[in-house]
């Protein structure tokens, strides 16, 4: 049986638990979602903190827009050490979302620009509507991304298009934004939500350790050298099918119980 759960972790911010999915809302409209640190502190405690049953996460905003970035208004002056150490607690933040317990989808619309495009990449599928724009405005304001975008939006796009972004100050629509990577699905105006919770229910019905082999494993095995990541790949395999729940659905196969991979 499927429940509903809502709960206000922040002003800014709202999980609700549906059945297995949790799906967690930025709150922050009339600033078109802009993050402040109260909101990734409450993100990272959300993250940090998914009841059991939890098997995928959507992330959306609300109003009309996914999130505009920083909040620049609460932008505060800091020497270089408090500065570093501000980043890496947004670092650390974003890191519960990328390598938490469960796989995290974004539903994205309107503004994903700054702040929100480095949230954005620290999910696992990003999922972008007709209305969705991309932007890297840092450059032009004078300042260096900060929140993990250097390391994590080159793996989707490239360095050279990163840096084109934010030396000009480049603008992506939907369509090239999902062309050059950096969303991997793109539906009409409005069902963005819709998309990423038919994608969460289905991830939620994968075996956990498969999810967290993906979600762990997959991307540092991509940054190994071959030797490396081969034997990484055969330790991660060994553990995933030694799993009682993983030789359940190869039974369940083999006794032709489950179902057959079919064109969409």
């Amino acid at each position: 049986m499927n429940t509903q759960h809502k709960a206000s972790i922040h002003e800014s911010i709202q999980l609700e638990i549906r059945g297995a999915i949790a799906v967690i809302r930025l709150c922050r409209p009339t600033k078109r979602n802009a993050l402040n640190d109260g909101l990734i502190l409450a993100m990272r405690d959300i993250f940090e903190n998914f009841p059991k049953k939890v098997r995928a996460a959507v992330i959306h905003g609300e109003g009309e827009h996914f999130c505009a970035g920083l909040d620049l208004s609460e932008l505060q002056e800091r020497d270089a050490g408090e500065g570093m150490k501000h980043s890496r607690m947004w670092h650390a933040a974003l890191d519960c979302v990328q390598f938490g317990t469960v796989p995290v989808i974004a539903a994205l619309h309107g503004a994903v620009v700054g702040g929100g495009l480095e949230l954005a990449s620290a999910c696992h599928i990003r999922v972008a509507d007709d209305s969705t724009f991309f932007a890297l405005p840092e450059g032009t304001r004078g300042i260096f991304v900060g929140g993990g975008g250097s390391v994590r939006v080159p793996k989707l796009i490239g360095a050279s298009r990163m840096a084109d972004m934010m030396f000009t100050g480049r603008v992506y629509n939907a369509v090239d934004g999902e062309r050059i990577g950096l969303a991997h699905y793109l539906v009409a105006a409005g069902t963005a939500l819709d998309k990423a919770l038919e994608l969460a229910t289905r991830i939620a019905t994968n075996a956990p350790m498969t999810n967290y082999a993906l979600m762990h494993a997959l991307p540092r095995i991509a940054e190994q050298s071959m030797d490396h990541g081969l034997f990484t790949e055969a330790l991660m395999s060994s553990i995933t099918q030694s799993a009682p729940e993983a030789k359940e659905r190869v039974r369940a196969f083999l006794e032709g119980k489950a179902a057959k991979v079919k064109k969409d």
